[in-house]
């Protein structure tokens, strides 16, 4: 069974709008896209589904909506409230009585009493959590009356096989379902049309939208390593089980999974949930796809008998060796600030939505406008932001309008407020005035379903209020690339350093400059010139469950007798010694380590920046899905002079002075000072060149580096 979208639905029993924890959430997989929305209501939510069904009917695409509550209920209720042997009578019976408001308002308490009014005892629905009871409901759980079981079929198998589903009847409590049954199974309930079938009670093979039960629960490692990045627990279990179930309709696993042969006679009447007792076949579709794209091992390899690389050439070079590595997630709108975009964002509603007022004042139709002085008699009532006028205004009339008011039928043009004089039955101003005038035009910035944004962009405060504005609620963005960050040398300590030994400089620098780009700097610690300390390093960083997608050192890259970073990258992986012909920084040690890219840098502080700027950061965007992007810069005059041999391109440190670029003192490697001195870089050319004071020379901005 192979489907295009898998949509999977955490329910939520909540009495008023909540958001995060313990809330509504959907989690939507396609191919090459996974996002999570986090509806505030259940009535929000259920419009959403109402339009993904639509959507994917009209689209002709097959989707499968997969939620996480009991579709059923052990054998014997139905029959007790309906007369009848079948689950779909007990959805039409609860839909005809549960009721739910806007603001999340329900009637589900007092449903489950009448429920237990039909049988006899206390039972079977249980679980008050209100301060004011609910008659016919007890607040403990009671004797389940003769004929019901504890458990449906579907709980059993899952309780065999090690999980741990509560009975549908516990309304209340940790882990309780049962409120989420009856307020979700009304919301599916309404879904149901020509083309939708209810999984298993219907036969689903040639439906175009499939609705099925899910147990979130049975995905637990796979959502641990989500919610040990920071992840809410329920979006985590939506992202997982949606990603699976996509995968598995790949091949055969979905269709093995939802074989209603293998089921026991009971489920047509009870209900089953994908993978009850047997989840392997989930867990082995998800941990397939948590495995990261990875380089060519010769991904770097220079042609033979280059030496000296020119700048440019070698980032054509590294360029053209990179590629996407990071996989697209699902986020909130509101958490999307310089995350960077996964796929395409179209318009979900055109801006203004419709055509509104530009001013305060009064609005008529134009066409009924005489010459000179016009006297125009007011309708009763006004047209507010937010408050539509309902009526027609009639031609050769006109009606109080607002800034950003809806244009009422009849209304295309309005006058401004000062320029009209009224005694508030009538409005008298001066013609000519123009058609449409003080009037925005529906879509007239964006139009409904127009590409707003493009896959590769980074996301910033301004696209935000773009998006929110166009009714776009969340985005499918790049996971954050995860850069590590290694010293090494045994010069190098982090705290009371003798006078022969440094402090490490380069590793906060370098995490500093990660996370400006938008990735996720991890700090990989020190390692001294030790080759199996380094070895065992880079393994764990870059195997583990958790793994960085690319890592920069700094020192060792050379060609000494302590360089063991170059060392051991050239013995095992493939290493590609760059000398690069530029100033400062020279050696540039690039490999692939388990696929992962490892930037060798300078361990000389005003080096590591450079070659880190100029390098590791274009190339880091790349792996993260941004594209590749280098420093935009601008000719300003010189506030210096200098004489510059051909041969190297040359970097210095240089501040912006009363509009000219001025350089440190001192152009020594060794001066950090100049580093936090510097608001950005002057780059001369490969060329000679004497530079004179004010002479044209261009500025690189720390900024234009994200250099915060």
């Amino acid at each position: 069974m192979k489907v295009d979208r898998v949509v999977v639905v955490d329910w939520s029993a909540a009495g008023v709008p909540t958001r995060g924890k313990d809330s509504i959430w959907l989690g939507i997989a396609a191919e090459g896209s996974l996002i999570a929305e986090n509806p505030a209501t259940r009535t929000d939510a259920a419009t959403r589904l109402e339009a993904i069904v639509a959507e994917a009917l009209a689209r002709g695409e097959r989707l499968l909506i997969a939620a996480d509550f009991a579709f059923g209920a052990p054998v014997g209720l139905t029959r007790g409230l309906t007369g009848r042997d079948e689950a779909l009578a007990l959805w039409a019976w609860l839909s005809d009585r549960i009721t739910d408001t806007a603001a999340n308002g329900t009637n589900y308490r007092a449903v489950a009493a009448e429920m237990n009014g039909a049988f006899t005892g206390d039972g079977p629905f249980w679980g008050d959590g209100r301060r004011e009871r609910t008659p016919g409901l007890p607040r403990l759980k009671p004797a389940l009356p003769p004929g019901l079981d504890e458990h449906r079929m579907a709980e059993r198998a899952g309780q065999q096989a090690g999980s741990r589903p509560k009975a549908v009847w516990q309304l209340a409590g940790a882990g309780a379902v049962g409120a989420q049954t009856l307020t979700g199974i009304p919301v599916l309930h309404r879904l149901r049309r020509a083309g939708v079938a209810v999984w298993p009670f219907e036969d689903i093979r040639d439906a175009p939208v499939v609705i099925a039960e899910a147990y979130l629960s049975l995905l637990p490692a796979e959502v641990r390593a989500l919610t040990d990045r920071g992840m809410v627990r329920d979006e985590a279990e939506v992202r997982a089980f949606a990603e699976a179930l996509l995968r598995l309709s790949d091949g055969d696993g979905l269709a093995r999974l939802m074989a209603t042969d293998a089921l026991p006679a009971s489920a047509v009447l009870e209900g089953w949930y994908l993978g009850a007792g047997d989840a392997v076949a989930l867990r082995g579709a998800q941990t397939a796809a948590l495995v990261p794209p990875r380089l060519r091992d010769d991904c770097f390899a220079m042609p033979q008998g280059v030496a000296w690389i020119p700048v440019d050439t070698a980032l054509d070079r590294l360029r053209s060796g990179l590629a996407v590595v990071t996989g697209a997630e699902g986020i909130a709108l509101s958490r999307a600030g310089g995350r960077v975009l996964a796929e395409d964002v179209v318009a979900g509603r055109s801006n203004p939505p419709v055509a509104n007022a530009a001013v305060d004042g009064y609005g008529f139709a134009h066409a009924a406008l005489g010459t000179g002085v016009q006297h125009l008699p007011l309708v009763a009532g006004r047209a507010a932001a937010g408050v539509p006028f309902a009526h027609r205004v009639p031609a050769g009339r006109a009606i109080r309008i607002l800034t950003g008011a809806a244009l009422p039928d009849g209304v295309d043009t309005v006058v401004l407020e000062e320029d009209c004089a009224t005694d508030g039955a009538q409005v008298a101003f001066d013609g000519p005035v123009k058609p449409r005038a003080n009037t925005r035009a529906a879509g007239e910035d964006v139009v409904a379903g127009a590409k707003i944004l493009s896959a590769g962009h980074i996301l910033r405060a301004p696209d935000l209020a773009l998006l929110a504005a166009v009714g776009v609620r969340s985005v499918s963005v790049r996971r954050r690339l995860r850069v590590g960050v290694l010293s090494t040398g045994d010069e190098i300590v982090t705290r009371d350093a003798a006078p022969h030994q440094i402090y490490d400089a380069n590793r906060p620098m370098l995490l500093a400059l990660v996370a400006g780009w938008g990735c996720e700097a991890v700090d990989l610690g020190h390692v001294g010139d030790d080759a199996d300390a380094l070895r065992l390093m880079l393994d764990v960083a870059t195997v583990s469950g958790d793994g960085v997608d690319a890592i920069l050192t700094s020192g060792g890259a050379s060609a000494g007798d302590e360089d063991h970073v170059s060392r051991l990258l050239a013995a095992e992986a493939n290493l590609s010694s760059w000398r690069i012909a530029m100033k400062p920084g020279r050696p540039l040690a690039l490999a692939t380590w388990h696929g992962v890219p490892v930037f060798g840098l300078p361990g000389n502080p005003v080096a590591a920046l450079v070659c880190a700027l100029v390098f590791a950061r274009p190339a880091c965007l790349m792996l993260a899905g941004a594209g590749w992007r280098e420093a935009e810069g601008f000719f300003v005059p010189a506030g210096f002079a200098k004489r510059k041999k051909a041969g190297r391109r040359e970097y210095l440190r240089a501040r912006m002075v009363e509009g000219r670029a001025e350089v440190f003192a001192s152009e020594g490697s060794g001066r950090i000072s100049g580093l936090s001195w510097a608001t950005g870089l002057v780059e001369l050319p490969d060329g000679a060149i004497e530079v004179a004071p004010g002479d044209p020379v261009r500025f690189l901005p720390f900024d234009a580096f994200g250099v915060g």
